[in-house]
């Protein structure tokens, strides 16, 4: 006959090591939700996520007419600060302007809207993605480190010409951007 406190010390040692298996993959799963929590927070108070603080309403059918996104205040133009703010309008099937043209290190405010249908609105290599909606203003801040040039595609699909929808973004040297802005109007690649 057998012992059954050989059989009992057994199971006793397996539950034990699930137990502790246990504790450790809860411990891991807190330590993964708590990292997680920590991203959204840093995300949300240094603005590398970009929900609307404000929202600003601008009337669709007449934006092009009168108001800040008439065609000769489209472009990018330096602030009395110092930065940089650039409008855009995006319509089927195209940015207005095509180009967008940019200083290096330099706040910049995008401000974009639609006339037509929701477009998307993404900046390749930053954090800039968001969606244009007709009668509402996207107002986004970025500032680029270093020269360069950006696709930026509508990501939304806005009719049977989505897929011809794109512009740039330049990015130049802030001296050379100062010197094409003495000229006092509206910059973008085209000029």
């Amino acid at each position: 006959m057998t012992d059954g406190s050989s059989s009992t010390d057994s199971h006793s040692g397996s539950a034990s090591v699930a137990a502790r298996i246990e504790r450790r993959w809860a411990a891991i799963s807190i330590g993964i939700i708590a990292l997680i929590g920590v991203m959204a927070a840093y995300a949300g108070i240094h603005r590398a996520t970009m929900p609307q603080t404000q929202v600003e309403t601008i009337d669709p059918t007449t934006l092009h007419l009168n108001g800040e996104f008439i065609e000769s205040n489209l472009g990018s133009a330096i602030e009395p600060d110092g930065s940089v703010t650039v409008r855009v309008v995006g319509q089927q099937y195209s940015f207005t302007p095509q180009c967008i043209l940019v200083p290096t290190n330099t706040p910049v405010t995008i401000r974009a809207t639609s006339p037509d249908v929701v477009h998307g609105f993404l900046i390749e290599g930053t954090n800039i993605n968001t969606m244009l909606v007709p009668g509402y203003i996207s107002d986004l801040p970025v500032q680029f480190d270093k020269p360069g040039e950006h696709l930026m595609p509508c990501h939304e699909f806005c009719g049977v010409g989505h897929e011809g929808m794109w512009g740039k973004v330049k990015v130049i040297d802030k001296f050379d951007f100062l010197q094409l802005s003495t000229k006092g109007r509206r910059l973008n690649c085209v000029d």
